[in-house]
């Protein structure tokens, strides 16, 4: 098939794009090379020169239309990225991510196309704090925790007499509360594309992505994943900074496994119009990846765990995948280990600008830490 793939020279699209060229599929990418992911505003080394390359911008939308022509699917990938960030460049996180995914959707209803699928790259952050169980069993969904109760370094959710919330895997269904603009943004991309979808017959997946990890991370990006600004500080020799007491948790899911689950909801019918979850179901501390991290990297770095915190951050976060299991046979198979060692043997090869201060007293002196 004749495949577009937006943001298809960053680190996800890269993988998927050689997962297509690989099954024999004719494969477009879309990407504006942004200099935040790409420092020299170049393709990149890893770059699959098999692809069909076009440097654009989804905020322009006849360069887009130009993508598009011919292209019987589309993964759009193609965003701005960091939730710290659009807190304070809203303009060009709604702009980039809302307005891009309209111009998309915009040409998809107005104009011929001959696009039979649209699988759109989802975030998880859209649960906000995720799914907590009370003593009684009763599931919820909890808001932001209190200021007042974060100054007095008491990290967990507690309900409303105080009694412990346990952390429990989030489903599709559960609530969603965005609480940074990135989340709202990414779940504009996943409503808009649903809903014009269903209303012109074009058959949309949303994957909401987890916390990804992997080769080809943009390592001095200090807006980007945890473990690419871990890998930055220690390549550096600067100790990985953690907020709060490092037992805050992720869902850690390795690039491959996002790609499988890109290709499932390409080929199965049964993901047409669905939402899902792409993660392994496991939750990891965040003191737990840096301590691993330094072990691969064979550097006696201890983090620094500094007991402060940053506006919005959320406890913990980890995906109930019953539902892409049960309908579309994904199986999370890289595991935390093996997918450690790749990506710290990867990144020998890559020089890393450690930038986590500048982008740290950025924060600060908006107010956001």
């Amino acid at each position: 098939m004749k495949i577009l793939v937006t943001g298809g020279a960053g680190f996800i699209g890269s993988f998927l794009v050689d997962r297509l060229l690989k099954e024999g599929h004719k494969v477009r990418v879309f990407d504006n090379l942004d200099q935040q992911v790409h420092p020299a505003g170049e393709k990149p080394d890893y770059f699959n020169s098999e692809a069909e390359f076009i440097k654009g911008d989804t905020r322009d939308i006849d360069c887009l239309r130009r993508a598009i022509k011919g292209q019987e699917v589309i993964f759009h990938l193609a965003a701005a990225v960091g939730m710290g960030q659009s807190q304070y460049r809203i303009k060009h996180y709604v702009d980039v991510n809302t307005g891009g995914t309209a111009n998309l959707l915009e040409l998809l209803a107005n104009e011929k196309h001959s696009v039979k699928k649209l699988v759109v790259a989802a975030s998880q952050t859209c649960y906000g704090e995720g799914c907590y169980k009370k003593n009684d069993g009763t599931l919820v969904y909890p808001g932001l925790r209190p200021e007042e109760q974060l100054k007095r370094r008491e990290w967990e959710h507690v309900d409303e007499e105080s009694n412990p919330l346990t952390p429990m895997p989030t489903p599709e269904d559960g609530a969603r509360r965005c609480w940074a603009v990135y989340a709202l943004t990414k779940r504009d991309q996943e409503d808009l594309s649903l809903g014009i979808g269903r209303a012109y017959d074009i058959p949309v997946t949303a994957l909401r992505f987890f916390n990804v990890y992997g080769p080809r991370q943009s390592l001095s990006n200090p807006y980007t994943g945890v473990m690419a600004i871990f890998m930055s500080r220690m390549s550096n020799g600067n100790q990985p900074v953690i907020y709060e007491d490092g037992l805050q948790s992720r869902d850690f899911i390795s690039v491959h496994d996002i790609v499988e689950a890109n290709i499932l909801a390409m080929e199965k019918e049964e993901a047409n119009y669905e939402v899902f979850n792409v993660g392994t179901g496991v939750p990891t501390s965040i003191l737990d990846v840096a301590r691993a991290l330094s072990e691969f990297y064979n550097a006696d770095i201890e983090p620094e765990v500094t007991h402060t915190y940053r506006k919005g951050d959320t406890r913990h976060s980890f995906a109930d995948i019953s539902r892409i299991r049960s309908k579309l046979g994904f199986e999370p198979k890289v595991t935390m280990k093996d997918g450690l060692q790749e990506l710290v043997e990867w990144s020998r090869g890559i020089k890393a600008e450690d930038h986590f201060e500048k982008a740290a007293k950025e924060l600060s002196a908006k107010g956001l830490t």
